[in-house]
């Protein structure tokens, strides 16, 4: 390996100290080191500045390691999407789903450094939200995509492929990948799904019914989400990223995204199972 990124949650590294240690252990392995921090106090266009430098070193860049929560590794993993270069996270933070290294593991880096990795690719939801006729957001998922009303219960439908899925009044509900359903779905009481079952996930938040329940539909489903209380205050979210008000006529569509498939890094003779009992001991124990 010659060349990595190195993207550190700048509120959880006070001063960058774990940072720079791997920076350090890189470099003495003579790979070349970027620092782009994320979550720190830039303005718009500095921020604006820094994701097109930071795309611009992902050309040359084998490794992108994202130093953080599950939020920090989400954000550098959507920046990586389009370049096939693979994310590995060092949990900082209180979940950590998405990292595979934790603070206790930095002396596992000089072999992912020396390749000792396989690449674990996840699938991901293509989001469009169409606006008079035009496309007002057309973006990829990792986690999930979220509807939700403003403290108000909402009235929601979901179809597949012209056939309604579900309707339900309750706070909202989330899309999710498998990778997701480890993160808000699994909190709201969806199922947990292997990443390598390949699946969409259809969660009501907070139903006022007793018969709403999570449903798994098929991958080549191609959903759409309508709702009688967009005069309201209601919100899409992708990927916990900041909400987008919707509005009366808005048409949102979540399908699989094809070829476009998060690469994070999975360390040898590591499995899901495994993985997700160390994450739910540690949370919960």
């Amino acid at each position: 390996m010659k060349n990595l990124i190195l993207c550190p949650n700048a509120q959880r590294d006070e001063d960058y100290v774990v940072t720079k240690r791997v920076e350090e252990l890189a470099r003495d392995m003579g790979i070349s080191v970027s620092v782009y921090p994320m979550f720190d106090d830039d303005t718009y266009e500095d921020r604006v500045k820094k994701d097109k430098e930071f795309k611009d070193s992902l050309i040359s860049a084998e490794l992108v390691v994202a130093l953080g929560g599950d939020g920090t590794m989400l954000r550098a993993a959507r920046q990586t999407l389009n370049t096939g270069v693979p994310i590995l996270g060092i949990n900082m933070g209180h979940k950590g789903f998405l990292a595979e290294v934790e603070l206790t593991q930095l002396d596992l880096l000089s072999d992912i450094f020396r390749g000792g990795f396989e690449r674990d690719e996840r699938m991901t939801l293509n989001v469009e939200l169409i606006r008079d006729g035009e496309t007002a957001v057309h973006d990829i998922a990792i986690n999930d995509v979220v509807i939700s009303g403003a403290g108000k219960v909402i009235d929601i439908a979901v179809f597949g492929d012209g056939h309604r899925i579900t309707r339900f009044e309750g706070d909202g509900m989330i899309i999710a990948t498998p990778t997701g359903s480890t993160a808000y779905s699994m909190s709201a009481g969806g199922p947990i799904v292997d990443p390598a079952v390949s699946s969409i996930l259809v969660t009501p938040i907070c139903p006022h019914s007793l018969i709403s329940r999570s449903i798994v539909v098929s991958p080549e489903a191609v959903l759409t989400v309508s709702s009688s209380a967009l005069d309201e205050e209601v919100f899409l979210t992708v990927d916990g990223e900041k909400g987008l008000r919707l509005y009366s006529g808005d048409q949102l569509t979540v399908s699989r995204a094809e070829n476009r498939r998060a690469k994070l890094i999975r360390l040898k003779n590591e499995n899901f199972y495994a993985a997700l009992q160390n994450k739910m001991n540690k949370r919960f124990y």
